[in-house]
């Protein structure tokens, strides 16, 4: 039954990790006014009839805080990334030379910046429900095993090791949401 118990810990450990890797890239895609080639992991490029992530097709980098710039490898490309990017829903207006295409990030506005802080929070909270859901998830297995014949202090014990496994991730998504924020704020 120990066994048992250490597999359902780990798992839970595992599981909320994951879940707080996962809310880490959500919040690295929300855009903090500075140029970031993070911002187009998202963006798929028509790559001769498949749709094809940016970053297979070119190479992205941040000459200054409010550019970037997308080199092709095959300057055929230029257009259709300018396209892929004129169809996104990033709101930039790609501008096209002989060697790629530039992105210039326009400085954000207080409401702008008000809006997107809102848009932190919310994916910090999917976050903590991933988190929460895992420990219910955790708890509900342990307790079967409590029917199967587990004592109840292994059990107890376990169950207040998944409560602090889950504190302590609640308070790192809430350490990235107050980095990203200040982030965010920073003019």
């Amino acid at each position: 039954m120990d066994e048992e118990i250490q597999f359902y810990l780990s798992e839970a450990e595992e599981s909320m990790g994951k879940s707080l890797e996962h809310t880490s890239l959500e919040l690295s895609r929300i855009r903090a006014g500075k140029a970031s080639p993070t911002m187009l992991d998202s963006l798929r490029v028509d790559y001769y009839g498949t749709p094809t992530p940016i970053a297979q097709v070119a190479n992205v980098s941040t000459p200054d805080a409010r550019t970037l710039l997308i080199k092709p490898w095959e300057k055929n490309m230029i257009s259709e990334v300018a396209k892929a990017i004129k169809n996104s829903d990033l709101g930039l207006n790609p501008q096209s030379d002989a060697e790629g295409v530039r992105l210039n990030i326009p400085p954000m506005t207080e409401e702008r910046r008000r809006d997107l802080v809102k848009q932190v929070k919310n994916e910090s909270e999917g976050g903590k429900v991933r988190i929460r859901s895992i420990r219910k998830d955790v708890n509900d297995s342990l307790r079967k095993l409590l029917k199967d014949g587990a004592s109840e202090d292994a059990i107890k014990d376990a169950e207040a090791k998944v409560q602090k496994a889950t504190d302590t991730y609640i308070v790192k998504v809430d350490e990235l949401v107050s980095r990203k924020e200040s982030e965010i704020m920073t003019i």
